[in-house]
């Protein structure tokens, strides 16, 4: 039993990681951000990294085989353009200081964010494929938990920098977003 909660935990903090840098990100370009949506950038975080590898786990090998080859690709895609679009907004407001009201993360935008970073949790339900049915289940809730912590944590570090760095801190998260995106492209097609 030891055994399977420490193997879960680990799962949860590895892949919780591009969660973490994305959560971290949220906060550099929204340091006013309230505890409210915090929170709710933690939950969708943790929600969608949960569940990603019970879908992984129920679809099974089968499809995720036709699937998987795409994962690396539409991270990237999708990472890229949120990178892009949050460096071209720190630069559009370097130039124009006097207009500093940065655009705020919508809750589309959030769940963009949240299943760019958590698809390519679902081949790990294939890595689970032999557990029970209980078993899945409780290991992708100790994924969710880890990763709701995890990211809840990053919003927080990033805010306070984000207020020290302002736009500087934009910039750093748009390219941590890209850097993200090229990551898992690359590790998905090694």
């Amino acid at each position: 039993m030891f055994q399977f909660l420490f193997t879960s935990l680990v799962l949860g903090v590895g892949l919780a990681m591009d969660a973490c840098a994305v959560s971290m990100a949220n906060g550099f370009s929204e340091p006013d951000m309230k505890t409210k949506k915090t929170i709710l950038i933690a939950l969708v975080f943790g929600l969608f990294q949960g569940l990603m590898p019970l879908i992984g786990y129920f679809i099974g090998s089968t499809v995720i085989t036709y699937i998987e080859k795409f994962i690396p690709w539409i991270a990237l895609i999708i990472l890229g353009f949120l990178g892009g679009k949050m460096l071209f907004d720190a630069v559009k407001h370097q130039e124009n200081q006097e207009e500093t009201i940065k655009e705020k993360l919508t809750f589309k935008g959030l769940i963009i964010q949240a299943l760019a970073t958590s698809i390519d949790a679902l081949s790990v339900g294939i890595t689970i494929a032999d557990y029970a049915v209980s078993e899945a289940i409780i290991c992708s809730s100790i994924i969710g938990v880890v990763t709701f912590a995890i990211s809840f944590g990053s919003v927080f570090i990033g805010k306070k920098f984000g207020t020290k760095l302002g736009t500087k801190a934009e910039i750093f998260g748009g390219i941590v977003l890209i850097l993200i995106g090229i990551e898992i492209f690359v590790t998905g097609i090694i």
